[in-house]
Formats: structure tokens, sequence, C-alpha cells
């Protein structure tokens, strides 16, 4: 520990000396981010120390938070900021030469995650943590995360992301509580002592599951929780004797290998299973067997542990669950069955039916054999029960667990779990209404909604100071620790000066960016332009494609009138990776990607508008990019977003949202007021009456609107296309494959909001207003706000005592 910048210096120094043998002058760069990591790590492990046996003393319940993945970005500043000794490392390490915001820079985002689904994790480890509530996170290991994107030849091209080159320093390797994890062999009867008969599993291939455990400091409240992190290591007592050591290390390596191995072969989707088989085991079994060393039974297992199962990734753990509680501890599956239904809660995070994941069942079968006739075993129970209540066939064939050769997984945490929510007020009423229907006719006191949340000392404290101390100047420092607080700055939206204040904090924030990508792209921005951000992941329903038909639009306006033309300028920033597999959404970033190469080369063009696609999107990259953002593109077809969390970010860092009525768009421009948003299109009700009706036909607005065709015609014949063949996939897909999201559907809406949004912004004193609204109102949005919703509901923990800490 240390106290004071003195003590941190004379640490730092003794570190460096110790482990490198090094005087600060004759110190790597490299050797700095090291020790510096470890000091932070190691001041926290005081608080983690101390949490352990304040829970354990006082036989706390814990969460353990399942999840594929977390997004944490880097952990550097933010853990020093929620330790509170930033300001002391800051002064030390310059009082030493050292300029701490070049050993930020060393620090790689961690490569656990992806898209909004790890983000959210991250920020609910944080928001646990600051709240003071004991829980957890589970993951695995991966060595390359999910991929480093490259830009060549204007494509996407994806090479390994090598976070861990230089170590991970926030990570503590805990062999001790490693487990054995098991995949193939036969499940085989044996007659029990007491002469019942068991199963167990013959003949597996063994695999050691080592946690590896990085803490999660709470903002300056002395707890610390954990993030745990599973790696997959040889089995140093049952190694197979059915293929070499080298064959044996290879099938271990994948485990970890990367995040979201490649679907579209067999052997990807198999790798995907065992991945996720391998994280819920470890994580059952270890909690079990703390457990059961301190009770000596699991009766009480639900007292102690809730699990929540971060959509459809972790549903395992309940058949898993099951056969650990019958083939490891003894239990009948009438005993087992009741702790199983009462520790796990599910979260749906998606209505896209590709997305509710299906396993074939010779998959689970073939990995797992034992688990596979738990399932089987909870599909038929299932079957029985709703019978004998009287569910209607069609109900009961919906809401079945095995069908048509197919395991489904949702229908299984649904039927098991003691409670299934949403994360935003539409998603959870499509979700009773359409997708889980029957289940909610059936067991309608299981759903609730919990609106998602982010974290607002990570993407406004940490994220943008300079707006941070603009708000502590007017309403003070408490909206730290009660975000509900920043409602306090309504009473200035008709500021003047606050309004000015603001908006040079803006701009002061674009021309920060600015510079960033003159530096990394060599392209110039003008920081009075626009700045009108879409940055998520690809995906076709979150219609990047409509945000660039609108800027093809807007280019052949210009070309027809370069003289008399006239727009605000605009900078229209991407960010975005495509999965490996999904070739449609590359070839949208190759059609961004061309455009922008023509429309930025063009002197006519280029002085209206400005296209950046930035290289590698992720955390950092967001962390540059959101304060600087003046739109908010949420332009999802209608009822298809869950909720999304980027509207979340940019409405707290003041940009106003450009969208439809989807996710928790709707919630912002509740709580914000309708006249602070620019909010167009078709709503989820008409997006599927057209569906049902088979109403909608994309030929009819293209030989109906001029702009359709002329943009639709472009992808064949544009400056962009190199021939008729290059964007063809991306033409068929809207004109012949009857355009699935309604994209020039809403393509004449969507150019009247955005026209609308620009004479917005050109009154600058209702724009100032409403950005300073936004941001008053963005207190629901908070995840601290979304986790006490969760455990008043859900998990029931309780706080960690601070004072016993």
């Amino acid at each position: 520990m240390f106290d004071n910048k003195l003590d941190f210096k004379q640490t730092f120094e003794r570190m460096l000396m110790e482990k490198y043998g090094r005087s600060v002058e004759d110190s790597h760069i490299t050797e700095r981010y090291d020790i510096l990591g470890q000091m932070v790590r190691d001041y926290a492990g005081y608080s983690w120390r101390n949490c352990r046996e304040n829970i354990i003393a006082n036989n706390d319940r814990q969460l353990i938070y399942f999840s594929m993945e977390f997004l944490m970005g880097r952990l550097l500043t933010c853990n020093m900021q929620n330790l509170g000794i930033f300001k002391i490392a800051k002064e030390g390490l310059a009082d030493l030469g050292i300029d701490i915001g070049e050993l930020e820079d060393m620090e790689a985002d961690a490569g656990l995650g992806n898209g909004g689904l790890g983000r959210l994790a991250a920020c609910f480890l944080d928001s646990i943590a600051s709240l003071g509530y004991p829980g957890h996170g589970n993951t695995i290991r991966y060595e390359y995360g999910f991929f480093r994107q490259k830009f060549v030849d204007g494509k996407q091209v994806e090479l390994p992301d090598q976070w861990l080159s230089d170590g991970f320093a926030f990570e503590v390797r805990k062999p001790k509580h490693s487990v054995e994890v098991n995949f193939y062999g036969q499940a085989q009867t044996y007659l029990k002592p007491n002469g019942t008969y068991g199963f167990k599993t013959v003949n597996p291939v063994c695999v050691r599951a080592v946690p590896y455990d990085v803490s999660i400091p709470g903002y300056h409240n002395g707890v610390a929780n954990s993030l745990r992190l599973w790696s997959a290591e040889p089995s140093p007592n049952n190694l197979p004797t059915n293929q070499s050591f080298e064959e044996y290390l290879i099938t271990l390596k994948e485990i970890c290998h990367g995040l979201y191995p490649d679907d579209s072969t067999e052997h990807g989707r198999m790798l995907r299973l065992r991945q996720q088989y391998f994280l819920v085991s470890a994580g059952l079994q270890s909690c079990m067997r703390s457990h059961y060393r301190k009770f000596g039974k699991f009766d009480n297992f639900p007292d102690y542990y809730v699990f929540q199962l971060n959509d459809t990734h972790p549903i395992l753990a309940i058949p898993e669950a099951m056969r650990l509680l019958m083939d490891e501890y003894g239990y009948t599956w009438e005993k087992a069955w009741p702790i199983v239904t009462k520790i796990f809660a599910y979260t749906n995070h998606t209505v896209m039916p590709e997305a509710l994941e299906k396993w074939p069942v010779r998959y689970v079968q073939t990995l797992v054999p034992r688990v596979y006739m738990i399932i089987e075993e909870i599909n038929r129970r299932m079957l029985i029960e709703l019978n004998k209540a009287g569910v209607s066939s069609e109900d009961r064939y919906q809401m079945q667990i095995i069908k048509d050769g197919q395991i489904h997984m949702t229908n299984m945490a649904i039927y098991t779990g003691f409670s299934v929510n949403g994360v935003a007020k539409i998603h959870t009423q499509i979700l009773k209404d359409y997708t889980f229907a029957a289940f909610y006719r059936y067991c309608p006191q299981k759903f609730n909604n919990k609106t998602n949340g982010v974290t607002h000392r990570r993407w406004l404290l940490h994220a943008n100071p300079r707006l941070s101390d603009s708000i502590s100047k007017k309403i003070g420092t408490g909206w730290i620790t009660d975000f509900s607080k920043i409602s306090e700055l309504k009473q200035y939206a008709d500021d003047a000066s606050f309004q000015r204040e603001i908006m040079k904090v803006k701009r002061d924030n674009k021309k920060d960016f600015a510079a960033f990508c003159k530096k990394a792209y060599g392209i110039e921005l003008d920081p009075d332009s626009i700045f009108d951000v879409q940055i998520k992941r690809l995906h076709a329903y979150k219609r990047q494609l409509l945000n660039l038909f609108h800027i093809i639009h807007l280019y052949h306006k210009i070309k027809e009138n370069p003289t008399s033309f006239k727009m605000t300028p605009h900078t229209y920033i991407f960010g975005a990776k495509a999965a490996p597999s999904y070739v449609y959404a590359k070839k949208i970033i190759e059609l961004v990607l061309a455009v922008a190469k023509v429309v930025n080369n063009d002197p006519e063009v280029n002085k209206f508008i400005k296209i950046v696609f930035v290289e590698n999107y992720g955390v950092t990259l967001a962390e540059k990019i959101i304060p600087a953002a003046d739109i908010s593109e949420q332009i999802s077809t209608a009822g298809k977003e869950a909720s999304g969390t980027s509207n979340m970010k940019l409405m707290i860092n003041g940009a106003l949202t450009l969208g439809t009525l989807d996710g928790a768009n709707i919630e912002i421009a509740d709580f914000a007021g309708r006249e602070n948003e620019i909010i167009f299109g078709l709503t989820a009700e008409e997006v599927q009456k057209a569906v049902d009706e088979g109403s909608y036909n994309p030929w009819d607005v293209y030989n109906s609107d001029y702009r359709v065709k002329q943009v639709l015609d472009s992808l064949l014949t544009g400056p962009w296309a190199k021939d008729e063949d290059q964007f063809r996939m991306v033409y068929d897909e809207i004109m012949n494959h009857n355009d699935q999201f309604f994209v020039l559907a809403d393509f004449d809406a969507y150019c009247k909001a955005c026209d609308k949004a620009e004479a917005f912004y050109n009154d600058k004193k209702k724009w100032a207003k409403s950005a300073i609204l936004n941001i008053a109102s963005s207190g629901y949005f908070t995840s601290d706000r979304t986790i006490e919703e969760y455990n008043r509901d859900i998990w029931h923990l309780k706080k960690l005592s601070v004072e016993d800490i």
C-alpha cells in the first residue's frame, strides 16, 4: 500500500529494481507499465482479501455472472480512479519524469469481448462493486480475443488480437482452485452401496480448468469483487490414451484460442459448444466444491449462490448443475431439481431467431453424453407437467426443449430458471407477446424487465473529464456515486453561459478526435462540422446501410448541383466489426469504405461530407469518439434491437438521438422529451403488421422514389463500384430478398429526420439546451440503477459491510 506521493515513488522504484534490476532512468516503457499495473493490482488486493473474508464470515449470498464475454477495455486508469489513487500516481510518476498518459497507452484492450453484450457485462461488474454487492464475473481467458480488425484493400481482414503478448498485469493465476472438466466418454450406470443405481462418465477427455482472477474495485468504497477467467490446461492425472499428447494439446488450445469461433463450419460450432460447457462446468464446480467443504450439503445452496445467465451461451449450466448434484454428490433427481430451479436466472438479449441458440442433438450427445440424458429428462418431465396443467398442444410444441432434432436452449432456461428478463420495455413486451408467448401464458410470474444501463463512471467521469468537471462545478460531485443527481443540471438548461461552456467542451473534444484521425488515418476533419456517429456491431438489422444510403443520396445531390448545393458540413463516423463468417456484413463494410474513398477524395463533396470508419473499433476508441459526438445514430429496424447501450453512452455525453422507436430509444425519448431527440420511421407494430400481411415490397419504393433508384443503381454502376458484381450482394439483399429490415421503407422518413437534425443543430441555443437536457435526463440509464433493480427483484444480495472491510 502507499498513502502518499512519496510512498508511491519509493514503491515504484523499489519494485522496478526488484523485478527488472533497473532504475527509473534505465527502464523501458513496458517495464514501467508492468510495475504500475502490479502496484494498482496489489493496492486493490487488500480490499480483495478483506471482501472475501467478510463474505465468508457473514455467510453472504454471492452472485456468479456467467457470460461468454466481458468487454472490459483498459483497466489501469479506471481502477486507479475507483481506488482513489489516480492523482497520487500521476503526480508521483511526473516527479520521476514519466508521463502517465504514455503508460496508459501501453495497455491493450483486454480481448475478452466483442460488442454490447460484453460491454454490458463489464458495466455491471463496475456497478455491482461500486454499490457494494458481492458479485463476480465468470468467463474464458481468450488468448487471442475476438479478432483485430484491419482494413486491407478496402476490406475487413481479421488478425489475431494478441492482447496478452506483454502479459496482463491485473490477473492472478490461482492453480489451487483448478477443477477438471470432462468431455466425450460414455455415460454408464453402476450399483451404489445403498442398492440404488447411479451414473458416471467413463473414458472422458479430461481438461484442467485453471482460474485467473482479476480484481474489480468499486468506486471509493473498499469493495473489490472478481472477474474469473478460466484457462484450459492439460490434466495432470488423466491424460487421454486414445490420442497423442500433441493432438490433445491442440484441442486444449482451441478452447481458449478466441471468442466466438467460426460457426459456418461444424468444427467451429462444436468448438463453441465446448467453450460454453467448459465455462459453466468450471464455474459451477468451483462454487459447489467451496460450498460443500463448508456445509457438507447443498440443500442450502440457493441461500448462498445465485447464477445469472447472460444470454443463451451459458444455459448448459442448468443440466450441468443437475449432473454435478446427482453424479458427483449423490443427490436424487427429486432433491436436486428444487435446488437447481432456485439458483438460475436468465437474461434474454435478442428477439432474432438465429440468436436463440439451438444445438443439434448429436452435438450434445457426443460432447457431453450424460448432460444430454439430463436434458432429455428435463424435457420429458416438463411435457408431463404441461399436459397435466392443460396447456394446449400448440403451446406445448412451442415450449419443447427438444424438437426437430434440435435442443432449444432458451426454452430450457425459461422452464428451469426462476426469472426471465428482457433488457428494455419494448423488448420485454415483445418477448411476452411474440417470442415466448406460450411460456408467458404458462408462467407469467417469471417475466420481468430490466432496462440496460452503462456505468457513468467509465463513460462520463473517465472518458469525458472536461464535461465531468463542468458538471461538478455546477452541481457538485455527488452524481459520481448517485447518478440520479445528474437531474440537478436541468435548472441550467436555459443558462446561456452554461450552454456556451457545454458547447466549448464538445468542440474541444471534437478537436481531440480530429487530431487523432489526422494522426491515425491521415484524414482532416473539421471540428465545426456535425459529428454524426454510428458505432455498434455490424449487423443488417442495425442498418448501417440506411445511414450509408443517405450519404450516397447526398453525394448525388452535391454532384448534380456542385455550385448551388448547401448543407452544414457533416463528419460521418462509423465503428463496427463484422463477424468473420458474416459475409453480408463484411460486404457492407467494404461498401462504406469504398464510398468513403470516393467522398473523401472529391473536392466538390468533401467540403460538405467526410466519412471516417475507425479501424478495430473497441472500448478505447469509443472513449475517444463518444465525447465528441453530436448525433447518436440509433436506427435499427423497430422491434429488432433489444436495448442498445451506445445510445445511453452517447446521451450521457450530450449527443442527441436520431433514431427509431426501438430498444431503449423509446425510454431515452420518454425521459429527455421527444422534442430533444429526432425520432422517425416505422414502429415495431407497423413492421410486424407488414411482415404478417406480406404487404411490403421494396420494388414499390424503388419504382416510386427516384432517390432510392439512384442509390440502388449506384451499387452496380456508381464510382465506388469497380464492376457491377462488387456490391451486387447488397443490391440483391435489398431488392431481391425483400429488404428484410425495411431499409427502403424507412428511407424517406430517415432523410427528413436528417434534415430536421441539421436544422436543429444550426439553432445553437436550442441544440445546447437539448444537449444539457439529455445529460440531465440520463440518470435512469446508469447501470447502478439496473443493478439495484436486478438485486431487488432477482438476486437479493446484501451489501458488504464497509465498516468490516
